[in-house]
């Protein structure tokens, strides 16, 4: 008789674990996940994270990170992909 293979983790559950990878890998903390896709093997993730706290808030300075999980949610990869200033939208060019 064939093992029965566990569920894959749902969504819910990526995001979560990404978004705690991204906090113990940078040290800056997490908003949250802004994208949970799957993939062939895995999932790809979007977490946008606080770079820099500045005064007033609406200027700190925001990333976005590309994280890949497996399917047992373990991580792969990361990498910053864009940053920006908090409050300038898709349109406000990014800033590296």
């Amino acid at each position: 008789m064939a093992e029965e293979q566990p569920p894959p983790l749902p969504a819910p559950e990526i995001a979560e674990i990404a978004t705690r990878d991204i906090a113990q890998l940078t040290g800056r903390k997490p908003l949250g996940a802004t994208s949970v896709m799957p993939t062939d093997d895995g999932w790809a993730v979007e977490v946008e994270v606080v770079e820099d706290r500045r005064i007033p808030s609406s200027t700190d300075m925001l990333a976005l990170y590309e994280v890949v999980l497996d399917l047992d949610g373990e991580l792969l990869s990361y990498r910053r992909t864009r940053r920006y200033v908090r409050g300038v939208g898709d349109g406000g060019s990014a800033q590296s």
